[in-house]
């Protein structure tokens, strides 16, 4: 049989095979990557659909009362998952858990609400068992009980009842490939460049571990490879040294996407301001019971003033309360935890 143009015998032909990474033959790769337009697409898609199903339900209980309700935006439902997002890091500082389990459940959690919406499944308890189950497909398991006890306001049945809808929501896909890991592999890489000065070197690789964990915060990893980002965290620690590894890997065509990377982590990579997100009712109960609250308010107030002309200043009968443990302030202020 004639050899095709490139094509050699058997004992030469695996020198001639172009292998393909590793990442590419992950799930992460074939199911989790996005544009920005799809990820705009599909979380405006979840939002309408979401919004057109609670409305539904409000005009069957009671016709026209679903145009009294103001609902949350895809803009606004990204922003709650972000907040829960910072919460994971902040659990996972208070349970001294791995790097791998707190990017393993910020991945979770992203993909999670890239299959639903805040309004149908709120991400305070989603977070909670992101981060849980993340702890066994790391391999770093924690028992329920001791993972419920030292989290305020939070019973096993909040993390045991979501935890297969989680798992669906994910595919059953758990494995994750992680920007910090690529980070490592850089950082040990340029180690072996020229004229290095180790200090340096060391400093910048301290500096680029905060961008990657600022990267977490974005949407960087359901669009760029992990590589890209590790590189990009780099580059905003060292320029000229993640170009210098660049040059050695013959990947300066990467540059370009690593300044993309690198606007997105400036832009995306802090806390949201969510001050008034949950100033606003979302649905007609949460305005009927912000309008109890008023008038229980101002009751509570005439029954202190007319104590203080009864010479009670006190309110007799009214005790305070002992304080609380130590609270992780895991509430956004939009629920009624």
């Amino acid at each position: 049989m004639a050899v095709e143009l490139g094509e050699q015998t058997s004992d030469a032909a695996e020198p001639t095979t172009t292998r393909k990474p590793l990442y590419e033959g992950s799930t992460q790769f074939k199911h989790w990557r996005y544009s920005v337009e799809q990820l705009r697409e599909i979380r405006a898609l979840l939002n309408v659909t979401a919004v057109n199903a609670i409305k539904n339900a409000f005009e069957i209980d009671i016709p026209g009362s679903s145009e009294n309700v103001s609902f949350l935006t895809s803009d606004e439902e990204h922003l709650l998952v972000k907040l829960y997002i910072g919460k994971v890091s902040q659990l996972c500082g208070h349970f001294r858990f791995p790097e791998e389990v707190e990017a393993t459940a910020v991945s979770y959690l992203k993909r999670f609400y890239l299959k639903n919406t805040v309004m149908d499944w709120h991400p305070k308890n989603v977070m909670l068992t992101a981060l849980f189950l993340a702890t066994k497909t790391t391999n770093n398991p924690i028992s329920l009980e001791a993972y419920t006890t030292h989290i305020p306001k939070t019973a096993p049945s909040d993390v045991l009842d979501l935890e297969f809808l989680v798992a669906q929501s994910l595919n059953f896909e758990f494995s994750v490939w992680h920007a910090h890991r690529a980070l490592w592999g850089i950082y040990l890489d340029v180690q072996n460049l020229p004229d290095v000065p180790v200090d340096t070197l060391h400093e910048a690789y301290r500096t680029a571990v905060k961008h990657v964990r600022a990267s977490r915060l974005t949407d960087a990893e359901l669009v760029y490879t992990p590589s890209q980002i590790g590189l990009a965290a780099f580059s905003l620690a060292s320029p000229d040294l993640a170009k210098s590894w660049a040059v050695s890997k013959d990947a300066e065509s990467m540059l370009p996407i690593v300044r993309d990377i690198e606007e997105v982590i400036r832009r995306d990579g802090n806390g949201p301001d969510v001050e008034n997100l949950g100033a606003r009712p979302s649905s007609r109960k949460k305005a009927e019971e912000e309008a109890k609250a008023k008038e229980k308010r101002t009751r509570k107030a005439d029954e202190v003033r007319r104590a203080m002309e009864a010479g009670d200043p006190f309110g007799q009968g009214h005790e305070v309360g002992p304080q609380g443990a130590v609270d992780l302030n895991l509430d956004d202020d939009d629920d009624d935890d």
